[in-house]
C-alpha cells in the first residue's frame, strides 16, 4: 500500500471534485443534452477551429439488366465549429480538510459554480435559434402556442426530409409550457389517457405531435413590449456542441488539474493555493464551441 503524502492526498482531493463535478453540471442541462455532443475530446486552445463532416446526398439509380452503375461523386459537407468560449467558475475553500471529513459540503461549494457554466452553455445554444433560416418562422410573437402552430413545426421538419428514427425536440420558455399543456386534447384523460392525467396532475407535458417537450429557463426573448420568445423545434443533428480538453498547467507551478468526462462533455477542474486569503482555490472550466450543423433540421417557434 503506497504511503499517503500530501501530494497524492492533494491529487485525491481534485480526484474527488472532478467525479462530482461533471454528474451536477450535467443534471442543469436541457439543450447540452439534446444536441449532437458526437466529436472526440481531444486537447486544444481557445480558437482552435472544429470540422464536422456531413452527410452528402446521394441519389438511387435504376439498375437495367445488362446496365452498368453510375458512380457518384458527392461532395462531403462541412460545417465549422470554432472554440470560442472559455468560461470557468471559481471558488475557495479556507479549510479543506472539512471536506474531507464531511463530503456533504463539497456539494455546497460545487452547486453555486456548476450552474453559472450550466446557464451560460444554455444561453448560447439557445441563441442559435436565428440561424435556423432554412425554414421559415413559424407562430406570431406574443400569442399562445397552438396545437396547429406544433403541428406545423413538426410538418416542416418531415418536409426538410429528417429521418422518421430522429427524435425531435420543441424547447420553449415557461409561458409557452403552460399553454401547452393547458391544451384541452392534450391535457384530459378522456382524450389521451394517462398522457393527459400526467400533464393534468404532475404538470409535465411529455410528448406533443411527435416532439419531446421541455421548457428552459434561458429561450431568448426579442423586441420590445410583446416581446416574442423565439422557442426552437429541432433533431439532434440540427446543432453541434464541441467541448474540448484544456491543457494541463505546468508541472511545479503549484496547480493541480484533474478532467471529468462523460458523453463526448468535459471539464477540467484545477485547485491550486491562495497565499493571500491562505484558502485552496478550486476552478472548474470548459472550453467550447456551438454551432448549426444541418440548417433545415431546426425551426424557429415564435410565441
Amino acid at each position: 500500500m503506497p504511503a499517503i503524502t500530501s501530494t497524492n492526498l492533494a491529487q485525491a482531493i481534485v480526484k474527488l471534485v472532478a467525479a462530482d463535478a461533471l454528474p451536477a453540471l450535467m443534471g442543469n442541462l436541457v439543450m447540452g443534452n439534446l444536441v449532437n455532443r458526437d466529436f472526440e475530446p481531444t486537447l486544444a486552445n481557445s480558437g482552435d477551429t472544429v470540422n464536422v463532416p456531413i452527410p452528402p446526398v446521394l441519389t438511387a439509380n435504376n439498375l437495367a439488366q445488362g446496365g452498368t452503375v453510375q458512380t457518384q461523386n458527392p461532395d462531403l459537407g462541412n460545417a465549422q465549429i470554432v472554440l470560442d468560449t472559455h468560461v470557468e467558475a471559481s471558488f475557495q475553500i479556507p479549510d479543506i480538510t472539512k471536506v474531507l471529513a464531511v463530503p456533504d459540503l463539497l456539494s455546497l461549494y460545487m452547486q453555486p459554480a456548476l450552474v453559472a457554466i450550466a446557464e451560460k452553455i444554455e444561453t448560447d445554444l439557445l441563441a442559435l435559434h436565428a440561424q435556423f433560416s432554412a425554414n421559415a418562422p413559424i407562430g406570431t410573437g406574443g400569442t399562445a402556442l397552438t396545437e396547429s402552430v406544433i403541428d406545423l413545426a413538426e410538418t416542416r421538419l418531415f418536409e426538410a426530409k429528417v429521418p422518421a428514427s430522429s427524435p425531435k425536440y420543441l424547447v420553449v420558455d415557461s409561458g409557452a409550457y403552460s399553454s401547452l399543456r393547458q391544451i384541452p386534447r392534450f391535457s384530459e384523460y378522456s382524450s389521451v389517457g394517462d398522457a393527459g392525467l400526467k400533464a393534468l396532475v404532475e404538470g409535465s407535458v411529455g410528448k406533443i405531435k411527435d416532439f419531446y417537450v421541455f421548457r428552459s429557463q434561458f429561450v431568448r426573448k426579442t423586441g420590445s413590449a410583446p416581446t416574442t420568445t423565439q422557442n426552437m423545434a429541432f433533431t439532434r443533428d440540427a446543432i453541434g456542441l464541441v467541448v474540448r480538453r484544456l491543457p494541463r498547467p505546468l508541472p511545479g507551478t503549484g496547480a493541480i488539474a484533474e478532467y471529468a468526462e462523460f458523453g463526448n462533455f468535459g471539464m477540467r477542474v484545477l485547485m491550486s493555493y491562495k497565499p493571500d486569503t491562505l484558502a485552496q482555490q478550486f476552478t472548474v472550466d470548459v472550453l467550447y464551441g456551438k454551432g448549426v450543423l444541418r440548417n433545415g433540421f431546426g425551426v424557429q417557434v415564435r410565441s
